[in-house]
């Protein structure tokens, strides 16, 4: 038998890392510590009871969720860690076929969550054994789902992974795709549900390539529209990712060759060296010419602020311009579909949506922005060079903190002409919008804390990168499980208390999005906001000092 020696190394080197042993203990104790908060005290087995199948609804939804969150990590650094290490080419000139090597990094990283899986197994066990449901139908269906979910997930952070040049961007962009699959695909059903002609059924089949669908169908449960429920979205699923994978590996299989590393860059030309018509017609096209040549810094601008913002890609002002420009012309689009669209939807969903857009975006870019802001420096040595600089501790902070609050200031302000049109047609509805926009920022500045503080604490920016999008998903999306399950097997105290922790939630809650009316989450969800706030800052602060002290 031909063995594949990528498949052992990819599989064997991932195990011996700290995070995938952190991931496998913690999905273990995760799955377990479920089904043990809600095993019946009388320990009887009833075969028509609905707390079975209520536990296991419970049980699947975790498990989507931990796939979802961990499935992306390993593939998305996969490729782009060879192109940083200098490795690549080995690759390329082994024996090897480009084949053999994709699928040998693609099996090795499925290897690692296929680990992660077989620990949730006792747990599904434990849900068979109370009665209810079968192991063909509903725990082999879900099963099978979610594995498909998973390959799905991971031959779409390995196309990423081609693509990208920097570990923190291939995990910021993968992220970002995993949502937009699971997530965005489903705005369009929940709109067009029911209306006349062709873009309801393109909208139907369109959230067929979410799992979170397919789980709900197997799960018995309502589907991700709560309306029209359709029939056989499973299947349609497993057809559809099916062949996602299959086009997301020819996209992959095509780039991986010697081409990748051999892009021709051009060097450009500086803006200030062209022709007086030249700069001229560029003024007027770019608000922010980004290859006009920067002023020298300011006697009053923190040298620290000034150098993020010039060495990060991302962060360019030009970059954040277009991001605003977008998110403005979004929340107008859907304030205009609120006023004129269908009376079904209503202000309350459009406002939801707005809310749900302006939450993604920082919960998305947040850490992309945060999370190398001190283990980046750390792991490439620049801190050493920070040390012996005359900044203090408090400017070196303040200066990198300022590179990503600006931002993402841009990115609140971009979403208020739409929350304006609001209010000017129903003014009646400048408390909600005050309150909203409260639980935004909040929203915004416990995801700069984590992030930070995450940061802070590691000395690589590829574990700083997952654990803060893992404590960022967990808090604003894992909490929402309690809402999905709400009165089965979840009473109405207890998913208060676990929606209380969110703080996009609570800005759901202030503005009445349907099924979010019932719960008060406000003020608890500001003083634990401020809470953890208040502790990362203090973390952040006493790790800077310790970083920033003499050896």
């Amino acid at each position: 038998m031909i063995q594949n020696p990528i498949i052992q190394r990819e599989f064997i080197g991932s195990l011996r890392t700290r995070m995938a042993a952190a991931c496998i203990a913690g999905a273990a104790g995760a799955f377990s510590l479920l089904i043990i908060l809600r095993w019946p005290v009388s320990a009887q087995v009833d075969w028509k009871s609905a707390m079975s199948l209520d536990i296991f609804r419970m049980f699947g939804y975790g498990l989507m969720t931990a796939l979802l969150l961990l499935s992306p990590v390993f593939p998305a650094t996969s490729i782009v860690k060879e192109k940083r290490h200098d490795t690549l080419m080995l690759l390329l000139n082994s024996p090897l076929r480009r084949w053999s090597i994709y699928f040998g990094k693609l099996f090795g990283c499925l290897g690692v969550i296929g680990i992660l899986v077989l620990m949730s197994v006792p747990a599904a066990a434990a849900c068979y054994a109370m009665g209810g449901i079968s192991l063909a139908g509903d725990i082999g269906a879900l099963y099978g789902v979610l594995l498909l979910s998973t390959l799905q997930c991971a031959c779409l952070g390995m196309c990423v992974s081609v693509h990208a040049n920097t570990t923190d961007s291939a995990l910021r962009i993968t992220y970002g795709c995993v949502l937009a699959l699971t997530v965005l695909t489903l705005g369009p059903h929940y709109f067009l549900q029911g209306e006349p002609g062709m873009l309801p059924v393109i909208a139907e089949w369109l959230r067929c390539l979410s799992p979170i669908s397919a789980v709900m169908d197997v799960l018995s449960q309502a589907d991700a529209g709560q309306v029209f429920r359709s029939e056989s979205l499973a299947g349609r699923y497993a057809l559809l990712s099916s062949a996602m994978c299959a086009i997301l590996s020819a996209i992959t299989l095509f780039k991986l060759d010697h081409r990748i590393l051999d892009r021709a860059r051009s060097q450009g030309v500086i803006t200030n060296e062209r022709s007086m018509g030249g700069q001229a017609v560029r003024l007027m096209v770019f608000l922010v010419d980004p290859q006009r040549r920067k002023a020298g810094i300011g006697p009053l601008s923190n040298p620290v602020m000034v150098k993020e913002f010039r060495c990060r890609r991302f962060g360019r002002l030009h970059w954040m311009m277009r991001l605003a420009a977008a998110s403005a012309i979004v929340s107008l689009a859907l304030t205009f579909a609120a006023t004129v669209g269908s009376e079904d939807w209503g202000p309350e969903s459009i406002g939801g949506v707005m809310v749900l857009l302006q939450a993604s975006l920082i919960v998305l870019l947040t850490p992309s922005l945060a999370a190398g802001l001190i283990s980046s420096e750390v792991e490439s040595g620049g801190w050493q060079q920070l040390k012996m600089t005359p900044l203090s501790a408090i400017t070196i902070l303040t200066g990198k903190l300022s590179s990503v609050i600006w931002p993402v200031f841009l990115i609140l302000v971009s979403t208020l002409p739409g929350y304006i049109v609001m209010v000017y047609i129903d003014p009646q509805m400048w408390l909600q919008v005050q309150r909203i926009l409260v639980c935004l920022a909040f929203t915004a500045g416990f995801s700069i804390a984590v992030s930070t503080c995450v940061s802070s604490l590691c000395n690589r920016t590829t574990v700083s990168t997952t654990l803060s999008y893992s404590a960022l998903l967990i808090v604003c999306v894992g909490t929402m499980l309690f809402w999905v399950l709400r009165d089965a097997p979840f009473g109405h105290s207890t998913v208060e208390a676990a929606l209380t922790l969110n703080p996009i939630a609570a800005a759901l809650t202030v503005i009445n999005t349907p099924g979010f009316t019932q719960y008060s989450l406000i003020p608890g969800n500001w003083w634990f906001v401020v809470g953890a706030m208040t502790f990362c800052v203090v973390v952040v602060t006493v790790r800077t000092i310790q970083l920033t002290r003499p050896q």
